[in-house]
């Protein structure tokens, strides 16, 4: 509770940027081959999609390596978007994402 009582006495300016930054990640992945996701859905900071990749492990364990958290072996993922994150994060994690992914 007192992280969230932080958030709501020093950052709520802040979350409008984190809901633009998810909605930005949203379209970036919905234009990935293998990701399924539907952008218009994202309301809030947390991104929900799916990953059809032959190797949801290893795909995970290269974006890992590159600073990227949030994925695993489910076909259903989950990035969060915070303070931490910002636009220049969003465009890292979808080129990153764009090389990693089977065309």
């Amino acid at each position: 509770a007192a992280a969230g009582i932080v958030a709501l006495d020093t950052m709520i300016e802040r979350l409008a940027d984190d809901h633009a930054n998810a909605r930005k990640l949203a379209y970036g992945l919905s234009e990935l081959p293998g990701i399924f996701i539907e952008p218009e859905d994202v309301e809030t900071n947390l991104v929900f999609f799916e990953v059809r990749h032959p190797d949801r492990s290893e795909l995970s364990q290269i974006l890992e390596s590159q600073g990227i958290k949030g994925g695993s072996s489910e076909k259903r993922w989950r990035f969060v978007t915070h303070y931490g994150i910002d636009s220049s994060d969003i465009d890292y994690v979808l080129d990153t994402m764009s090389k990693s992914m089977p065309s």
